[in-house]
Parts: structure tokens; sequence; C-alpha cells
């Protein structure tokens, strides 16, 4: 017999202590005096509504999970075989350097915010990071020495570090400075803050120096519209003219562009193909001339100093796979040595090895490096999980199906073990973000805690709109008139995990955050039949409320992905497609979690979605944090937030 959710089990317990008080029957000493269960202590910046506690043994139990940590690298020491590394040791993500592979980590950095940050090219003298406040990103660009940070920003602007001269000796950065709306751009030596100086009055939000010219004469400047249209120029830094690089006009993605030392451009681009590859762009007529042969996206590069080699990433269904390019020859070797994994950060040191991060199903992220000329790998950090083992983790497997209009779909599914969990498991589905996003197969942290000791399954589809299979999949569901189509192949691949026999049908439940949000709202209205509960983080609950009041140098931006609210034909289309408007048909629980300095999702999209649940007389637990935004990022408060999940899903997915 299933059991009775917890909270209504405490009201009618509550009810009858009440009754039997009412009437003069004399209660058990020991239900007099038993004292509460041991609770977790919530964090000062967090406000638990409509939650009970979270039990101290839940979190005795999880806490190996909790304490595991991963490294990414941040960039070479070009002065010594060092690295810069992003890793946690407290409260949140700090730079620590790593003078040998395996060496001590050594930190740098000593904030009470994330930090993020790299060497000076070349010269090395100075570290450069940026750092926002609460979770804000209004960043700042801060130098870093003897543990301390000096401001270079104006420290009220949102400021983001793009790309270092080749020397080492300017920063560009683009910043809202100007009237907090549009990101301009800027060009700066970090040693003198005063020579900061505005290269070019951008319109919109998208602007960002991608990379010098070797003389320093020019900077290659993207203005990105879109996951499927990025307009590239030449800026000459003298004049500010800015010149077109092929047809501004044209829809073609570009990414990851850089300058060899003879001045050759490299970029990825889908120019006359449905995925990026790697190749050579001239600068004047735009023509792009590919040399990788994959059929997959190529997700990131690197070329050497000398430019003899280039590194790059290709994405293979969902899985990073390292090549190594000898520019000359055009010879491509793979680096076959790594498992299946995510792979990040590739930069080529001075001396032609090969820095990056890499994590997979059996191993936390961490820092690695690649000797092209012997194709050694060499292991710089072993990040810590809790004590745990990780080769006891399970990898996933790719589940495809048709959606209702024929289009193949699929996601990644994690099943656990069965000599430990015998039969049919609950199942969680966990939609991505973006949704110019994939989810890939990668380390699962502390997410291994639902496989590995409540044998609960987990799934990650990769509906239409997700990157990875092309630019014809990432457009099919632009706009309001197509946005709902996303769902229904949400539903087609939920259906294709349900009829897996070893998953249970009637446990399943759903989770997304930001965009993924959306869908786990939208969920709650159209797929509930099929769900138990879902567990909305950061999500948007009206598309018209978010558009007006999200961030304004994001608006035009997400406008082209979802729609003019401005144009009411439009506007009444995206309010029909709102979560919100259907509020009244979420009849399962919800648990809404939400970041008080959300940038990109206010607060608000939360706090209308909860309480008109509440008001129709539906379970709605929220969780809010005052100084985190579009996610948790600090450990304690993400400590809390995982371990009240954790409460609710073995509520509604276990009967616990």
């Amino acid at each position: 017999m299933e059991r009775e959710p917890a909270m209504t089990r405490h009201i009618r317990l509550t009810a009858a202590l009440l009754a039997a008080t009412a009437f003069g029957t004399a209660l058990p000493l020991a239900a007099q005096d038993a004292p509460p269960a041991p609770a977790v202590p919530i964090p000062a910046a967090l406000t638990a509504e409509d939650m009970p506690p979270v039990p101290l043994t839940l979190a005795e139990r999880a806490r190996p999970y909790l304490e595991a940590r991963g490294a990414s690298f941040a960039g070479w020491d070009p002065n010594a075989r060092a690295v810069l590394i992003g890793t946690r040791f407290a409260n949140v993500t700090q730079l620590h350097r790593v003078p040998e592979p395996l060496g001590a980590r050594t930190q740098i950095s000593f904030e009470a915010e994330p930090v993020y940050g790299s060497y000076a090219p070349e010269k090395g003298d100075v570290i450069l990071v940026s750092k926002d406040r609460g979770g804000d990103e209004y960043y700042q660009l801060h130098t870093l020495k003897d543990g301390r940070l000096t401001l270079v920003t104006d420290g009220k602007s949102r400021n983001q570090m793009n790309a270092w001269s080749a020397d080492g000796t300017l920063i560009g950065f683009s910043s809202t400075r100007r009237n907090g709306v549009d990101s301009d751009l800027y060009v700066m030596d970090p040693r003198d803050p005063a020579s900061a100086r505005m290269v070019y009055e951008s319109k919109g939000g998208g602007w960002a120096i991608a990379a010098f010219s070797p003389d320093k004469a020019f900077a290659y400047v993207a203005d990105y519209n879109s996951v499927q249209d990025v307009d590239l120029y030449r800026l000459d830094l003298a004049s500010g003219e800015m010149t077109p690089i092929g047809d501004p006009a044209a829809e073609v993605a570009y990414g990851g562009l850089a300058v060899a030392p003879d001045g050759t451009l490299w970029v990825t681009s889908d120019l006359g193909s449905d995925f990026r590859r790697l190749g050579r762009l001239d600068p004047v007529s735009g023509a792009f001339a590919p040399v990788s042969r994959e059929t997959w996206d190529v997700d990131g590069f690197d070329i050497s100093d000398d430019g003899r080699t280039i590194a790059y990433v290709v994405n293979e269904a969902g899985t990073d796979r390292l090549r190594i390019m000898d520019v000359a020859t055009g010879k491509v070797t793979k680096v076959d040595a790594l498992p299946a994994g995510q792979i990040g950060g590739v930069e080529i040191a001075p001396w032609g090895e090969i820095g990056f991060s890499f994590s997979s199903a059996k191993s936390a992220a961490d820092v690695w490096s690649l000797d092209p000329e012997t194709m050694q790998l060499t292991r710089w950090t072993q990040s810590e999980t809790g004590g745990l083992d990780p080769q006891v983790n399970v990898e996933p497997r790719i589940v495809t199906t048709k959606s209702f209009d024929g289009l193949e779909v699929s996601g990644l599914l994690y099943l656990p073990d069965p000599a430990k969990f015998a039969g049919p498991r609950p199942l969680l589905v966990s939609v991505h973000g973006g949704p110019e996003g994939q989810s890939t197969a990668g380390f699962m942290g502390r997410g291994n805690y639902y496989l590995n000791e409540l044998g609960i399954g987990l799934f990650y589809p990769n509906v239409r709109g997700s990157t990875g299979y092309g630019k014809t999949f990432v457009s099919l569901d632009n706009g309001p008139f197509k946005r709902e189509d996303s769902v229904k192949d949400m539903a087609a691949l939920i259906d294709a995990v349900r009829a897996d026999p070893a998953v249970n049908a009637d446990r399943v439940g759903l989770t997304g955050g930001s965009y993924g949000g959306y869908m786990c709202y939208a969920a709650a209205v159209q797929l509930k039949d099929k769900l138990t509960a879902t567990q909305c983080t950061v999500a948007i609950s009206n598309f018209v409320s978010f558009l007006e009041n999200t961030n304004p140098y994001r608006q035009d931006l997400r406008r082209v992905e979802y729609g003019d609210e401005r144009i009411p034909e439009q506007r009444a289309k995206l309010m029909a497609i709102s979560p919100l408007t259907r509020v009244n048909e979420i009849t399962k629980p919800m648990f809404v979690i939400t970041g008080a300095n959300d940038p990109r999702v206010p607060k608000s999209e939360a706090d209308q979605m909860v309480a008109a649940i509440r008001a129709n007389g539906g379970e709605a637990w929220h969780l809010i944090a005052a100084d985190e935004g579009h996610g948790y990022r600090k450990k304690d408060n993400s400590d809390y937030a995982f371990l009240a999940q954790l409460m609710f899903w073995e509520e509604h997915l276990l009967g616990e």
C-alpha cells in the first residue's frame, strides 16, 4: 500500500493529538515528552518555506557524497611547468597553483565568492581574476597578488573577461558601464587600470573580443545573436573601424576563434555543414576552409605558440574525444587512452604540452596533460571523492526513441546495480538548461547517492533545441510556436524509459534547472500522469514576465530564442504556453529552489508559481538563498539543498 506523504501524515497526526487532548484523553508520557528528531541547521542565507526539517540522520548517511570535489584547468604558468587550477577546499571555488604532477595544491585566492582567472600569456607576471557578488553576475576584474585582489574595473557595471593578446600586455573585456545594458568593448593593460579604453560602442549584450592580431593592431570581435548566429568582425584598435568578416546577415555559428603566429584565423563554424568544423577563415571574404573531418561538433581547440600543432575536442553524442593535428601535414592523431567523458579548458603550454580538464563516470573532474610528441598522459590532480570508490559508479547507456513527428531524440540512462537493487527501480528524470545545452557523460558527483545508496535510476534527456546534434536539431524549438515540441520530446523519452523492465513506471519524478526548470513546470502540468512529483530550480514560470524582468543585457538575446513579448501575436502564444497559465492543472507535489540574486530568471518567477500552487491547495516546498543567483555555488547552501531534495525524493520515489 502506498504511504501518505510525510506532510499529510504530520497534519493528520497533529489533528489526532489535538482531538485527543480536547476530549480529555491522557497522552502517554513518552508522547508528551519526546523531543523532535535532530535536524540539519538551515544555513543563515537560506529560507525554507513550507518544508519539513531535514533529518540529521540523512546528512550523516550522505556525508561522503557531499565531500567530493573536482579540479578545473585554468591555465599554464608560462614561467614554469606548473598549472593554475580552480577547486574548492572551503565553501567556494578558489584558485590554486600546482607546481608538478600530483604536487601539493597551494591556494592563492581566499575570497568569500567563487573566483576564476588566468595567467597573462608569455609574461606570467599577472593573474587576472573575475568575481561577482552573491551570484548577481555583475563581474568585476581584479589582479591577484599575495592573496589579495586589486580591482581594475569600475566596481559597478557587468564586466566579462574576453581574450589576452599573445604577449600578455593587453586584455580585452566587455562592459556595460556606459548605460547598464550594452556590452561595449574595452582593452586594458591590467598592470595599469587607468589604461582601460573603450574601443567599440556596441548595441546589444552579445559582444566580445575573441582574439588579437599578433601585432595588436586589430582585434577580432564576435557578436553572439544566438547559438545559430554569431557575426565576426575585424576591429582597428587605432581608428575604431569595424569591418565585417563575411556576411553578418547570414545565419552562421562561429566559435573558438584563434589567431596563429602567422596571422591565420582559425575558427569552428557550421558554414556549409550541420555541425561545427575546425578550419581556416579568410578575414576579408569570410571564406571558410574546414580541415576537421569528424561528423560531430568540434567544441573547442587551441593552437601552439609556434603554430605547428592544434589540439581540438570533438563531441561524439555527448562524449568528448581529444584530437591532435599537425598543421603542416593535416595529419590528425586520436587520443584513445581516455575513457568516455568530458574534456574542457584545452590550452597548449609554450613548451608544447597540452593541458585540460577531464571527468568521467568513474573519475571526478581533474587536471591532465598530454605530450603530443610521445602521447604520454600525465595526471596533475587527484580530487577527493569523499573516501568513496569511484570505480563502483555506473556508466550510462544511450536511449533513443522517435518523438511525435518522427524526430529521433535520445538521453543518457543510469541504472542502479541490479545485484544490489533487484527488480524495477524508481527513476528521476533530470532536464538540462539552456536550452542551448546538452547532457553529457561525466562524473555524477553527489548524484551517485541516488544510484548507489537509494537504488534510484537517473535519466538525462536531450530534447530538440539541445546542442551537439547539429544546427538543424538545435533550431527546432525556436520561438513560441515550436516551444512545446520539446515538451512532447520529453514525453516520448519518458515513455521510452518507463517501458524499460528495469524501471518502475509508477515511480518516476522529474527535476530541472533554468530552461530545464521551465520544462519541469511544463511537465508538472502536461505530464503529471507519468510523474509522482517535480523539483524545479531557478525556473521560468511565465515567459512574458520572464522576458520583461530578466536583466536588460539579456532581453534581446532571449527574445531570439523564446519569442518577442512585445509583438501581440507572440505575446499571446507565450502566455498560452507558460506553465503559470495552467497552474490549476498541477496536482502533484512540487519543490522549488530559487536564488534571490538571479539576474537571468528573477526570483519573482518562482514566487508567483509557488503562490499560485498554494492558493489552489497544492503542496509546494520553497527554498530561497539570499546570497545566490542562477544556481547555488556555496557549499553550505548547495549541501542543504541537496539533502532537502533527497528527503523530497525519498518520500515521493521510495515512499519513505
